[in-house]
């Protein structure tokens, strides 16, 4: 099974910024949409960014301009540049993967990141 591995969260002030890695294990082939999901304390997963293979965007209306999703298919990497950061965006953010075909061309199923814990606050 394909995996995803996050990382690049932290804890950082109002205003600041941060980048969030993705990487797909070395057994992932193509990779149809990845996205990332962000989920606070007692509310429900939802999400913040996706990005198709053939190169899609979108974002979810409380993004606002101030995140930039974008992905490197050579590093199996797709990354959430995160600006302006508003103690609202509190959460832990996974990654998802969907349509899933792995090198040796089966399907996978869908997969989701172990999560990062994002904190800003003052």
């Amino acid at each position: 099974q394909v995996q995803l591995v996050e990382s690049g969260g932290g804890l950082v002030q109002p205003g600041e910024s941060l980048r969030l890695s993705c990487t797909a294990s070395d057994n992932a082939g193509r990779i149809g949409i990845m996205g990332w999901y962000r989920q606070a304390p007692g509310k429900q997963r939802e999400l913040v960014a996706k990005i198709t293979a053939d190169g899609t965007i979108d974002y979810a209306d409380f993004v606002q301009g101030r995140f930039t999703i974008d992905g490197d298919k050579s590093k199996k990497t797709m990354y959430l540049q995160m600006n302006s950061l508003k103690p609202e965006d509190t959460a832990v953010y996974y990654c998802n993967a969907v349509s899933i075909i792995d090198s040796a061309g089966k399907s996978q199923p869908d997969t989701w990141g172990q999560g990062t814990q994002v904190t800003v606050s003052s």
